[in-house]
């Protein structure tokens, strides 16, 4: 187990979010599968509990809490991506699996975890600071999936 993880509560969906995540993205890998050792306010003894796997490097772990807590936009994943292609990828893979588009990058997969999918084209602009920068964020306000051409065009003004 990582020293470092981050945890996730679902309802009762951890396992089905865990294989998604886990197929949709390099570097990730599935761990251990924990049942309930007896039943709990919103599951039985057997119910698959905690999933441990590891999405885009980052060590994580599924919780089956119930529905008492709710994810929202104050956590989010961000997968920096390469090119339109890559970008495309992962945006349709969130939102065609029952997932929302939002504004600016962001969308929401189907258990209601935020996902920033952004072009590196995006960092590396706002990062040139100046009238660069405010071409680009300009761009990228009008946008819900960041349109790749767009941010290099505005980038050169």
């Amino acid at each position: 187990m990582a020293k470092n993880t981050i945890c996730l509560w679902y309802d009762r969906d951890a396992e089905e979010a865990a294989l998604f995540y886990t197929q949709t993205f390099p570097d990730s890998r599935m761990g251990a599968v924990m049942r309930a050792p007896g039943d709990y306010p919103d599951g039985r003894e057997g119910d698959v509990l905690v999933v441990e796997f590891t999405v885009a490097g980052v060590a994580c772990m599924g919780l089956n809490g119930g529905s008492a807590v709710r994810q929202t936009e104050a956590f989010s994943f961000q997968i920096a991506t390469e090119d339109q292609s890559e970008t495309d990828l992962y945006w349709n893979a969130i939102v065609g699996n029952g997932g929302a588009e939002s504004q600016c990058g962001w969308c929401k997969d189907r258990w209601g975890v935020s996902w920033q999918i952004t072009p590196r084209v995006l960092m590396e602009a706002l990062s040139a600071g100046g009238a660069e920068a405010k071409r680009a964020f300009d761009a990228m306000m009008t946008m819900q999936k960041i349109d790749v051409a767009a941010i290099e065009a505005a980038r050169r003004g």
